[in-house]
């Protein structure tokens, strides 16, 4: 008997162990580091990230639990902008750590919804159940000395290639602003289509920066070929014209 308690604490000093290891290895993954993949349930069935999307710019909101009132207006205002977001070639992904029933009696709920006196919507993007919350601990989103859950609420910009481009956290207590999620997107978008930087307080259509020149001997060439199309502030300052 004695040799049985003896092992059995063994082993549950080892399992406690892998667990407290597991555990210190959660951390939100950088800019520039593929996006963790999974497959788990959603209301649109099961999602197999990111396979599903190939080709496609990603979003991943996270959100702590269905029926909460912040989470549920950014629901519904993201679903006014859906369409936005299927013409700049991205897909929309809402995870939420209740089980998948719960999604579906949520989503029910929000589209009978006249939100601010508008029209209902439908919802057409999945939300996907992290009940055990495997994804949460993939994107270090539940951090190991602070479990609580209603610091889930990430945002995680993925580019084609499977990239981490952006990243937002959001307290509970504060909506996400999703003209700004959207002109994010926009602008790492342009970014890679016409290999520049966008200055701040960008808006699609703006002028964009350009990647400096080395040096003022450098600025000096550039500002003598007289090109119309970009100008300068300084010599290490070069916008584009975008119209």
């Amino acid at each position: 008997m004695k040799k049985f308690i003896a092992f059995f604490l063994l082993m549950s000093l080892f399992c406690l162990s892998l667990y407290a290891q597991d555990e210190k290895n959660i951390r939100i993954p950088l800019i520039g580091e593929d996006a963790p993949s999974f497959v788990a349930n959603s209301t649109l069935g099961e999602i197999k990230f990111p396979q599903d999307y190939f080709a496609k710019w990603k979003i991943l909101l996270s959100h702590p639990a269905d029926f909460t009132p912040v989470c549920s207006s950014e629901i519904l205002e993201l679903a006014k902008l859906q369409e936005n977001f299927i013409k700049l070639n991205t897909a929309i992904l809402v995870i939420s750590t209740d089980g998948i029933n719960s999604h579906m009696e949520w989503v029910n709920s929000l589209e009978g919804i006249e939100y601010k006196q508008g029209p209902k919507v439908r919802i057409n993007f999945p939300l996907i159940a992290d009940d055990h919350l495997e994804i949460s601990k993939k994107y270090g989103m539940i951090h190991p000395t602070y479990s609580d859950k209603k610091d889930i609420r990430g945002v995680f910009i993925v580019d084609p290639d499977n990239k981490i481009r952006a990243i937002f956290f959001y307290p509970f207590t504060t909506g996400r602003n999703f003209d700004e999620i959207e002109r994010t997107l926009i602008a790492l978008q342009t970014a890679d289509k016409e290999s520049t930087l966008t200055p701040a307080n960008w808006r699609p259509g703006d002028d964009v920066l350009i990647a400096p020149p080395l040096n003022r001997n450098e600025a000096e060439k550039m500002k003598q070929k007289n090109d119309p199309r970009f100008y300068s502030y300084t010599w290490y300052m070069w916008f584009k014209k975008m119209k």
